[in-house]
C-alpha cells in the first residue's frame, strides 16, 4: 500500500500561491521540523513537562515571561479569554462556560472579522461577552476609554489582513491604554513575522499561529506574562480538553521556533523577491490584465505580485480566471480576498521555483483561452457568493464537493 496519501486517497494536489491559508493546509513544513514531529510521534512524553519545555522556547524567541503551545490561533483565543475569566482557579476552570463576576471582553468593531470563523465567536466560546468597541471604520481613544471604565475582563487586537485598517486604533495606544485600566490586552496576530512587538509594547498575551509564516504543524504559540499563560495552560483541565494540543504540536511549534531563529531571512527573500520579479516579467502585456507589486497589508516583509483584471477588455472576471486556476491539475490557489475588486494576489512564500514558472505559464494559457473562445464574463459576483454558499451547505463526507 502507498504511503503516498494523493494517490492513496485520490486527492488533488495543489501549487499553493495564495500565502499561508489554512484552507489547503497552511505552510510546507520544512525537513527538521517533520523530523523532530515523527520522532515525538513515534514516542511517549509526559505533557507537563513537554509544555514546560516549550514555555521556555517560547519566551526565549518572544521575549516574554512565559509561554505554552494551544491546538491553533482559534484556541489559543479561546483560552486566553477563558484564563481572563477564571485565573488559575480550578473550579472556575471547570465551571465555564457559566461563570460569576466581570465577563465583558473589548473588541474593536474592525476587527470583528471572519478569518475562516468569526473572531467573537472564539471569545464567546469561553463564555465571555463580546463588546464591539467603535464602529467598523472608526475606533477612536475615547470609544476605547468609555468601554475601559465600564469594567472588562479583557480586550483582544487583532492583526490581519482582514480587518478594517482606516481609523484604526496603533497597538500601541490599545495596549497603553489597557494597561492604565489594568485590564489584560491579548494580541491575536496569527499570520504576522514579529514575534517580539507585541510583549515589548507591554501586551498580556501574544497568539501566533505555529503552520503560518512559522512553517511548523497545526499549533498556535501563546506568550506573555506567567501568571496569564499559567491560567491558559489549566484551560486543558476545561474548556481548553475539547481543543487540546497534541504531543507532535507541541514539539512541531517548538522546532518551528527554532528553526525560525536560525533561518536566512535575508535569503528567503530574495527568493522571494526573485519569484515576484519573474511573475511581473512573464505576466505582463496581457489586455485587460495590469500586474503590480504589492506590498504587505499589515507590514510583513513580503510582496505579493497583483493580477488587476479589466472585465470589458478582458473578456472575463478576477473570479472566473481563479476558478480556472484552481480546476487545473495541479489545482493553483491563488489569493482571492479581493475578488469581488477585480483583483488576485500570487504570494511568493510557501512554493518552489519550479512552481513559480508554472503558476506564470498557467496564468497566460488561461487568459489566452478565455480570449480565444469569448467564455468569460458569465458568471455575475452574486452568483458566485450563492454557488460557494451552496456548496459550503452541500458538503458530505462521503462525495466529492467542490468549495
Amino acid at each position: 500500500m502507498t504511503d503516498d496519501p494523493f494517490g492513496r486517497w485520490n486527492l488533488t494536489p495543489v501549487i499553493n500561491v495564495s500565502g499561508t491559508m489554512t484552507r489547503i493546509g497552511a505552510s510546507r513544513v520544512p525537513e527538521d521540523v517533520r523530523a523532530c514531529v515523527d520522532r515525538i510521534l513515534a514516542s511517549f512524553v509526559d505533557m507537563d513537562e513537554l509544555q514546560s519545555r516549550a514555555g521556555a522556547v517560547v519566551a526565549r524567541v518572544t521575549g516574554a515571561e512565559a509561554g505554552c503551545i494551544a491546538s491553533c490561533s482559534a484556541a489559543a483565543m479561546t483560552q486566553t479569554v477563558a484564563a481572563c475569566l477564571t485565573g488559575a482557579d480550578l473550579a472556575r476552570i471547570e465551571a465555564l462556560p457559566s461563570v460569576a463576576g466581570e465577563r465583558r471582553v473589548l473588541l474593536p468593531m474592525g476587527h470583528m472579522v471572519n478569518y475562516g470563523a468569526p473572531v467573537d465567536q472564539a471569545i464567546r466560546l469561553a463564555g465571555a461577552e463580546v463588546v464591539p468597541v467603535g464602529t467598523a471604520a472608526a475606533c477612536e481613544t475615547w470609544h476605547l476609554v468609555d468601554a475601559l471604565a465600564a469594567g472588562a475582563v479583557a480586550a483582544m487586537y487583532v492583526v490581519s489582513h482582514h480587518t478594517v485598517r482606516e481609523n484604526e486604533l496603533p497597538m500601541d495606544v490599545f495596549i497603553n491604554l489597557c494597561r492604565e485600566h489594568g485590564v489584560p490586552a491579548i494580541v491575536d496576530m496569527a499570520a504576522e513575522y514579529d514575534l517580539t512587538g507585541p510583549i515589548e509594547l507591554g501586551a498580556s498575551a501574544t497568539i501566533h499561529s505555529g503552520h503560518k509564516f512559522l512553517s511548523g504543524v497545526t499549533s498556535a504559540v501563546v506568550a506573555g506574562n506567567s501568571d496569564l499563560i499559567r491560567a491558559t495552560y489549566l484551560q486543558h483541565r476545561g474548556i481548553g480538553r475539547t481543543m487540546k494540543a497534541g504531543k507532535e504540536s507541541v514539539v512541531g511549534a517548538m522546532a518551528a521556533l527554532e528553526s525560525w531563529e536560525k533561518r536566512d531571512h535575508g535569503a528567503a527573500r530574495r527568493a522571494e523577491e526573485a519569484r515576484a520579479a519573474l511573475w511581473m516579467r512573464e505576466l505582463a502585456d496581457m489586455s485587460g490584465v495590469s500586474v503590480t507589486s504589492h506590498a504587505d497589508w499589515t507590514g510583513n516583509p513580503i510582496t505579493r505580485t497583483r493580477i488587476t483584471i479589466a472585465p470589458r477588455e478582458a473578456g472575463f472576471h478576477a473570479w472566473e480566471l481563479a476558478a480556472r486556476l484552481a480546476a487545473r491539475s495541479p489545482g493553483i490557489v491563488v489569493r482571492d480576498d479581493l475578488v469581488e475588486r477585480q483583483e488576485l494576489y500570487l504570494d511568493p512564500c510557501n512554493l518552489t521555483d519550479a512552481e513559480a514558472a508554472a503558476v506564470a505559464v498557467a496564468i497566460r494559457e488561461e487568459v489566452d483561452l478565455f480570449q480565444a473562445r469569448g467564455d468569460g464574463c458569465r458568471q455575475g459576483w452574486s452568483d458566485v457568493k450563492r454557488a460557494r454558499e451552496a456548496a459550503i451547505l452541500s458538503w458530505s463526507g462521503n462525495r466529492d464537493v467542490a468549495l
